[in-house]
């Protein structure tokens, strides 16, 4: 019910923003979504808490797995998803992590990468921050050029290090032996342990990741984020686009002051960084008519899609992928009860 609810909430959002004559609430929009989705995040966790209590805490009653937990398992659904290629078989313990990575890959694919600007809800923890920073200081601060580059390769490293191990070095064969290990099973648990059991360490990297993202923008996402580093790769493919027309532009900078990824969309026919969140930032601060829109190619046909109507089309996508996983029964964990028992009993 949550996933339908964000739908005509976002469906409602955007019909009032297509009513109006101007763009400025498209902005808002976005942040309404982006809460959404970070609430229902917050809820799942609490559920899925609530659910590891009844096997680690004696006297908590049974709370049913979120499934879409799985969600926090990227790379568990990047190997999923080359096991599924190869084999034809969808792994029986996480089959949520394969449908929210396919159903991810394919938003970015189809509409830029729009999970990151919309759905994801670190992105939406990194907005918060900076946009805290930017009320404390006034400002955010902007790396010299080179130092930036430098640092946004970083996630590409990532990005090809896990694409190395799991795309070529991992055979189908080692990953059945993962899949059913103990560990795999509870990856999910392992994940949460690791915010529940944070270790000294990894709080002072969250600290210090947290610190610097007050004074530049997205730091996460921009520098270190190997996951929006393939979205953003794949959506360089993707047939949604903004574009910005000339004869209609004033140069006013609007765009470019606006852009929460740093591009100079002003002096740009169409934006193809792999570093747009597809945020329509830049749509909404425009005060030109018909200086930018999103528009919609294929082949030789270019059409022009309302901003209003982009959030729609990208939750459609999204949860018909989902959507279609649950009729098709590869949503549902298939770990017995007495597994749990027994693979938490000594926790």
């Amino acid at each position: 019910m949550g996933m339908i609810h964000i739908i005509l909430v976002a469906a409602s959002m955007s019909y009032h923003v297509f009513m109006r004559p101007d763009r400025a609430y498209i902005k808002m929009v976005r942040y309404g979504v982006q809460a959404l989705f970070l609430l229902l995040t917050v809820h799942i966790g609490y559920r899925f808490f609530a659910f590891l209590q009844h096997f680690t805490t004696p006297g908590n009653p049974f709370v049913e797995r979120p499934h879409a937990v799985d969600a926090f398992l990227p790379i568990a659904g990047f190997m999923s998803f080359k096991y599924a290629l190869f084999t034809g078989i969808v792994e029986p313990f996480h089959p949520a992590g394969l449908v929210m990575f396919t159903a991810i890959v394919a938003v970015s694919v189809l509409v830029k990468k729009g999970f990151c600007g919309w759905i994801c809800p670190v992105g939406t923890l990194s907005q918060y921050v900076w946009m805290a920073g930017e009320r404390i200081f006034g400002r955010n601060f902007r790396m010299e050029r080179f130092t930036d580059g430098s640092f946004r390769s970083l996630k590409y490293i990532l990005m090809a290090f896990f694409l190395l191990f799991i795309g070529f070095a991992m055979a189908p064969n080692m990953m059945l032996l993962f899949f059913i290990s103990d560990y795999y099973m509870i990856a999910d648990v392992k994940t949460m342990l690791f915010f529940t059991n944070i270790s000294t360490l990894s709080l002072w990297v969250i600290g210090v990741i947290g610190i610097l993202s007050l004074l530049y923008k997205n730091v996460w996402c921009r520098y270190l984020c190997p996951y929006g580093a393939l979205l953003g790769l794949l959506s360089r493919w993707s047939p949604a686009r903004i574009e910005r027309t000339e004869q209609a532009c004033t140069h006013c900078g609007a765009c470019s002051r606006n852009c929460p990824s740093l591009i100079d969309v002003e002096k740009q026919e169409a934006i193809r960084s792999a570093e747009c969140f597809g945020c329509l930032t830049c749509v909404a601060s425009c005060p030109a008519p018909g200086a930018l829109d999103v528009t919609i190619t294929s082949g030789r046909r270019r059409s022009i899609l309302h901003p209003a109507l982009f959030p729609v089309v990208l939750l459609g996508i999204f949860y018909l992928i989902i959507g279609a996983a649950m009729m098709l029964g590869i949503w549902r964990s298939q770990i017995p009860y007495e597994e749990y028992v027994r693979v938490l009993s000594g926790m």
